[in-house]
């Protein structure tokens, strides 16, 4: 006997083996492993946390722990790890209540005006609490638009300034405004106002109704209840703990400040109207004018938590790498006022517990597969979601696991309605790599795919790992007229459609979790 070759043909057959371990680890999700998957048991997780004793699980409310507990244990009992000795992940939430000690100081040629809270300004409720002082720009609508060739901070300098911008975006009323018509883009919002007047050096921004399109321009601000006798008094603004340090002073102004800037609030109306018909800049500094602001507000902490489990992969190298599914696990709450017997609960089944479920059953079928992924699965529920995306907010700001070795995120939301053969792809142009999975796994299970190709992020909790620069996939069956009402009952939910929809995500997640290559992620001008 040649022991030189038996030994070669050892090692080729030890060598052959692996690939066929290798080849088992790689094998393509059966029919048997689909069936952990039921519609039965996706149902069962949908009349839990939609009962009405969860009491629309609020964020935070008791009713929302208890889901929280609930959904830990299910993790547990899939045998899931938690992180750092914990399933729960906290999220730090502060209530914002105004203080007493807010003021706005005008001077202009050695002049000083004091404004009025309430009649004359309002801060919003996305302020920082600061003074501030520093000469005034008006910055138009205060937009910066890439993709629209627009841009009101174009050769001007607010470094160190207070900007004085309008509401809403050019061409509000036009069908045919650049800025997609009569909808409105992120443009319109003060949120996205504030972000830029930042981004481009302002200390602080006063924003007035632009008073072409809008008769009421008092200002509102944000309905603070120490300065209104109808609104109650718990009805506060809810934030993450260090949003404070992200803000700048942002107050909402009216016509004072109109007639000081312009003369007049037919004059603001003329600008604004030349300022829609060029879509070009008409923004102006005036040195002549000093503002001082200060804005105090009280915080108040309060906490709720995202429910997290892993299961590490089994790769040495591609273990360090982590796909994350998620699903917002919270809803509106119940309501305040309402007649005795009536129905006053938001129990949201479809949104979110169709979502959760879904979560939960794909987490509950990885378990149950002899070979594990090669890549660390994290299994997310978040809450906060209906809030501000406060949960998934949370752990981009703080990640468990760093976020550039998070390959993808699945996020699963109102996944239980509407035709049961149609499934929406948001964002789908924004990761087409994933899209490609998703209709190679869609194969076996048969979706009407709709594939929103408008670049279109959408608002649930892939948006806040989208702003980190992670690939992903949002799953959703479409709005309906139960949303975010009390007729949104277990009753009305489709149980054969979220499981099939939980199949999908799980064939997804298991050919993401088990190939070697990063993904496209097309960012947004």
């Amino acid at each position: 006997m040649n022991y030189k070759k038996v030994i070669q043909y050892s090692f080729f057959g030890v060598v052959a083996l692996l690939l066929c371990f290798s080849a088992v680890a790689q094998k393509p999700v059966t029919a048997k492993n689909l069936k952990a998957i039921t519609s039965e048991k996706v149902k069962a997780h949908i009349d839990y946390l939609a009962s009405d004793a969860l009491l629309g699980r609020n964020t935070p409310s008791p009713g929302l722990d208890t889901a929280a507990a609930y959904i830990a244990k299910e993790f547990y009992r899939y045998g899931l790890q938690p992180v750092n000795g914990s399933y729960f992940n906290e999220v730090p939430l502060v209530i914002t209540s105004l203080g007493d000690d807010n003021s706005v100081e005008i001077t202009r040629n050695g002049e000083t005006k004091m404004l009025t809270i309430k009649t004359e300004f309002v801060p919003y409720d996305f302020t920082a609490s600061a003074t501030v002082e520093g000469s005034l720009v008006f910055a138009g609508y205060g937009i910066t638009a890439p993709e629209y060739n627009y841009d009101d901070y174009a050769n001007i300098d607010v470094k160190g300034k207070i900007v004085v911008v309008m509401r809403h975006e050019p061409g509000e009323s036009d069908t045919a405004s650049l800025f997609d018509g009569k909808n409105s883009t992120k443009y319109s919002y003060n949120e996205n106002k504030i972000e830029n007047a930042i981004a481009h050096g302002a200390v602080g921004m006063l924003v007035v109704t632009d008073p072409l399109n809008h008769q009421m321009i008092n200002p509102r601000g944000f309905p603070w209840p120490s300065l209104s006798k109808i609104i109650p008094k718990d009805a506060l603004a809810m934030e993450l703990e260090d949003s404070q340090k992200l803000r700048i002073p942002a107050i909402h102004v009216g016509k004072e400040i109109m007639n000081l800037l312009f003369g007049s609030v037919d004059s603001l109306k003329r600008l604004q109207a030349e300022i829609d018909k060029s879509l070009k800049p008409l923004s102006r500094h005036y040195p002549e004018i000093s503002v001082r602001m200060k804005v105090t507000t009280i915080q108040t902490p309060v906490k709720s938590n995202n429910v997290i489990g892993l299961l590490p992969g089994t790769d040495p190298i591609q273990k360090n790498e982590y796909l994350v599914i998620g699903a917002h696990y919270d809803h509106v709450g119940f309501n305040r006022e309402h007649k005795e017997g009536e129905d006053y609960i938001n129990n949201g089944a479809d949104d979110n517990a169709s979502g959760t479920a879904g979560v939960l059953a794909v987490a509950e079928a990885f378990s149950k597969m002899k070979n594990r992924p090669k890549r660390s699965v994290l299994y997310m529920a978040f809450s906060g979601e209906e809030k501000g995306l406060f949960g998934s907010q949370a752990y981009a700001r703080n990640p468990l696991f760093p976020m550039e070795n998070t390959v993808a995120m699945l996020n699963m939301d109102m996944i239980s309605r509407n035709d049961p053969d149609s499934l929406c792809l948001e964002g789908a142009s924004l990761c087409p790599d994933l899209v490609d999975i998703v209709k190679t796994e869609n194969k076996g299970i048969g979706f009407k795919l709709q594939l929103n190709e408008d670049n279109h992020v959408g608002g649930s909790d892939h948006a806040s790992f989208y702003k980190k620069d992670v690939p992903f996939l949002f799953f959703f069956a479409g709005l309906h007229n139960d949303y975010h009402t009390v007729r949104d009952n277990p009753n009305t939910i489709n149980p054969d459609k979220t499981a099939r929809i939980a199949q999908l995500v799980y064939k997804t997640a298991w050919h993401i979790a088990n190939e070697n290559k990063r993904y496209t992620i097309v960012k947004k001008k």
